[in-house]
């Protein structure tokens, strides 16, 4: 009797036990799949929103802001599952674009990835650096006062990318850095016999082809007229060069008078034989490229074609010739 009895409690501990067990799978298994709801199922945002997370924003900032914008239903959402798959230290800091209904592992996934929205500035080939940092400077995403000084000629004509809050030095920085790039790699396969002797030569030379023409087919031809004029020890008389000795590099407005044409200043070609004393701009790749393999040509004159191009010549009949075709044309505009 006394065995039986036993034997009934420990039957009935077992099943309470089993009980308990099988309650507690149950338990476990809904809050799992509640959890994997909550975690995939669409989020309450129905906009697009972007989302600014601060460098130093640990895991329960980043859920207070996410909740705070109605990307997520529940802070405590976020930060269980940044807990559960520690990703505490993985969340990335940057400008981030949130879809539309965006799940709370989609943005989890989004901040992780660190993909921040990018922004850019292109600098148009040709700009003095004046221009360049001023363009920098009123660019509204970027921080920081520009406190270094790049000098005429150092920076690389290009877009670049950059996200919110880098600063303004930074991307100077950048131009310089890839101008460097370029140069150093564009000087190793250089012709031979050139007529100038220095990187900074050659950079010197490209902001005048820069400055001379905008057509990229162009500039070999325009920058074979300038090396074959050295090579004579003739005057390179660019027009280019006497602006930047009167403004600095701004538009004149207007076109030059013989007076200026006669004023004597370092980047006067039409008077100082060789190479001005600085560059007049920032030349771009093309450019730089071009006084380091001009075309093999003979020319030494060039003139405006009305086309928007020049007309090329190698001995200064031609040359006349063309400039007379040049003042036809812009007699006939100036009757229209």
């Amino acid at each position: 009797m006394k065995n039986r009895q036993q034997g009934g409690i420990v039957s009935g501990l077992i099943k309470f036990i089993l009980t308990l067990a099988f309650v507690f799978v149950i338990v476990c298994a809904a809050g799992f799949f509640y959890a994997k709801y909550e975690y995939e199922r669409p989020g309450p945002a129905s906009e697009t929103a972007i989302v600014l997370v601060k460098p130093g924003m640990g895991s329960g900032e980043i859920a207070t802001l996410l909740e705070e914008k109605g990307l997520i239903r529940s802070d405590k959402y976020f930060r269980a599952a940044v807990r559960l798959q520690k990703l505490g230290g993985q969340l990335q800091a940057g400008e981030f674009e949130i879809p539309a209904e965006a799940s709370l592992q989609e943005i989890i996934d989004i901040l992780v990835e660190g993909n921040s929205i990018l922004y850019s500035v292109t600098v148009p080939e040709g700009r003095t650096t004046k221009q360049v940092l001023a363009l920098v400077t009123a660019n509204e995403v970027l921080k920081g006062e520009i406190t270094i000084e790049p000098a005429e000629g150092d920076l690389l004509p290009e877009t670049y990318a950059f996200t919110r809050g880098e600063t303004r030095n930074a991307v100077i920085e950048r131009m310089m850095e890839a101008h460097d790039e370029v140069l150093d790699r564009l000087w190793q396969t250089r012709a031979d016999d050139l007529p100038f002797d220095t990187k900074e030569e050659a950079v010197i030379l490209a902001s005048i082809v820069e400055k001379e023409t905008a057509l990229p087919e162009e500039r070999p031809q325009v920058a074979s007229v300038f090396v074959n004029r050295l090579r004579k020890g003739m005057r390179l008389q660019s027009d280019p060069t006497i602006i930047y000795g009167l403004t600095g590099g701004e538009p004149l407005g207007r076109g030059l008078r013989v007076s200026e044409l006669r004023r004597e200043t370092p980047y006067n070609t039409y008077i100082i034989r060789g190479l001005p004393p600085t560059p007049i701009a920032n030349p771009g790749e093309a450019s730089l490229a071009a006084v380091l393999n001009p075309a093999d040509t003979d020319y030494l004159y060039f003139v405006a074609d009305g086309t928007g191009g020049h007309a090329f010549a190698a001995n200064l009949r031609d040359h006349n010739r063309n400039v007379a075709k040049w003042r036809a044309i812009e007699a006939e505009r100036g009757s229209q």
